[in-house]
């Protein structure tokens, strides 16, 4: 298993496209439903900085994201002019989950 936490601060004007695109790979995803992948995203109080946390079974799910057409949009848009604070990533451990993850 893989955690991916990445936390970034976009420029207040460009908050509200950066939350349509996600919502356009949230789209994606869910009619992917691809039971290996797990992906949130979370908005701060600040209303421009975003948390997303990803949870693959295995490298191959990660590339069902990484690959997804929506994603790329997303990110090209996102480096091309939307950000206050550059990404920070974290591969993270997982010590417990109320729920199976996978199943």
């Amino acid at each position: 298993m893989k955690i991916v936490r990445v936390i970034y601060t976009t420029k207040q004007d460009y908050a509200g496209q950066n939350q349509q695109n996600i919502k356009n790979v949230m789209s994606d995803l869910q009619k992917l439903n691809h039971r290996d992948l797990h992906y949130h995203v979370c908005l701060s109080p600040d209303g421009k900085t975003f948390t997303h946390t990803a949870f693959f079974k295995s490298a191959e799910d990660e590339k069902h994201l990484l690959e997804l057409p929506s994603f790329k949009h997303f990110q090209e848009q996102l480096k091309a002019g939307g950000l206050e604070v550059p990404p920070k990533q974290e591969l993270l451990s997982l010590v417990g989950s109320s729920k199976e993850i996978f199943s």
